[in-house]
């Protein structure tokens, strides 16, 4: 196993929500030199400078400053996504009912419901605590199996293996976590975070809670060679992860600081729409771009619009290879496969965001590392999927190109991609940030 998919692998598993995502990446942005910035205090930028500023506890930018301002040198920018389809606790997820205690899900994106029964589930996510007359938010992971959605039994539904599965979220997909006389979430939330030593609080102290429910099986590599990753999130953590190692790796070794501002965005939301604060629909890439140009010293007239033309995004999120047994649902020209390099994604309908500059850029530097790119184009009588590339886009008006590499199993609880296909993402990536990308 390369340095660069054991590296991947840690990054899924210590990730089991949006909240811990950003803690990752910030935990690794700080091992490399960067400090965070409050979006509540005035900025003050030089060149080299590297920071990181969080919003809403689940999406994430870092940037290191070029040796120009913004308003001449623009910026590289990298773009992904922290979350990925699940199941979440609802507010009174409490439901005691023929013996058994559950809890109450809601399903979180377009998820692959069937491949979340009998699966070994934990909880993770954030939980707002009274605090004295204060309120605080902590991170929590079980980290255990706690959870089950139990399948039924085929002498109970006979017409499955004609039919298929066909289940109803509400009343279907709901876990069980014990028998009848177990304690309530509170209870549990509290007795867990006075065992992990994050706070010591009673029941009556838990206010509110964002917990998802992920599977508790490690990521691993598979295969008969080891040519495949087996794991959770992959859409969208490995393109989280290629943007944060690619600009870790771009500042290493004291190589020249190119003019342009090198940075990533990885926002949460993407799933359901990405319509919220912290999306990419929100302003917290036009934010970040807006301060860095006017943080810069000296500062530069009409410097934001001169930046952001001067810019460009890559779009990173995962694409669809061919499906094996399913290979008709793959437009013919256009079948990209595990192993073969990263996939460039383009849709006349604007449901990707790349045109023929921006791919050309991706096509050179594709070229530079010894990397040949693959192209997915979805077939003309199938909807086509979008990502941020399109938002982000006509968010802040920066020439974009979506890319990703190939995956199957693309919403699953568990997904599968190709080792070959993780280190040859992060080289490109990082000539992308090369003071000559």
């Amino acid at each position: 196993m390369s340095d660069s998919v054991a590296d991947l692998l840690a990054y899924i598993d210590r990730s089991p929500t949006p909240y811990h995502a950003v803690a990752e990446t910030r935990r690794r942005l700080s091992a490399d030199g960067y400090t965070e910035l409050l979006e509540s205090s005035v900025w003050d930028l030089s060149p080299g400078d590297r920071r990181f500023v969080v919003r809403g506890e689940s999406s994430i930018s870092a940037f290191q400053v070029g040796s120009t301002t913004p308003a001449e040198g623009g910026f590289h920018i990298v773009g992904a996504h922290t979350d990925s389809p699940n199941l979440r606790l609802k507010p009174l997820a409490d439901v005691r009912a023929h013996g058994y205690h559950q809890f109450g899900v809601e399903t979180y994106g377009a998820v692959l419901l069937h491949t979340w029964l009998d699966r070994d589930l934990s909880l993770a996510g954030r939980v707002t605590l009274r605090d004295g007359d204060a309120r605080k938010s902590v991170l929590i992971d079980f980290g255990r199996p706690l959870l089950r959605v139990p399948n039924l039994a085929i002498h109970l539904q006979r017409e499955v293996t004609t039919d298929g599965v066909k289940l109803n979220a509400q009343t279907h997909g709901v876990p069980v976590t014990g028998l009848g006389d177990t304690p309530d979430l509170a209870e549990l939330l509290a007795t867990e975070l006075k065992a992990q030593k994050i706070a010591d609080v009673a029941a009556d102290q838990v206010l509110a809670f964002e917990l998802m429910t992920y599977d508790v099986q490690p990521s691993s590599v598979a295969g008969g060679r080891g040519e495949f990753i087996f794991a959770p999130r992959l859409d969208n953590l490995a393109s989280c992860h290629a943007a944060v190692s690619a600009l870790v790796a771009a500042g290493e070794g004291g190589s020249e600081l190119p003019r342009f501002t090198r940075a990533i965005v990885l926002f949460d939301h993407e799933e359901v729409g990405s319509r919220s604060a912290q999306g990419a629909a929100g302003s917290l890439l036009a934010d970040v771009l807006e301060r860095c140009v006017s943080g810069f010293k000296g500062g530069a007239p009409q410097g934001l619009a001169r930046a952001l033309a001067a810019s460009t995004l890559i779009s990173a999120d995962m694409a669809h290879a061919v499906h094996p047994n399913y290979a008709d649902r793959h437009e013919p020209s256009h079948r990209p496969v595990l192993g073969g390099g990263p996939v460039i994604k383009l849709n006349a309908n604007q449901s990707y965001a790349s045109d023929a500059h921006t791919v050309g850029h991706f096509n050179d530097l594709c070229s530079s590392a010894g990397v040949t790119p693959q192209h997915f184009v979805s077939r003309s009588d199938l909807a086509c999927g979008s990502t941020i590339g399109p938002i982000s886009a006509a968010r802040v008006g920066i020439r974009t190109v979506d890319i990703g590499n190939p995956m199957l199993s693309m919403h699953s609880c568990r997904e599968m991609a190709g080792t070959a296909d993780v280190q040859p993402m992060i080289d490109v990536l990082k000539l992308f940030y090369a003071a000559a990308g």
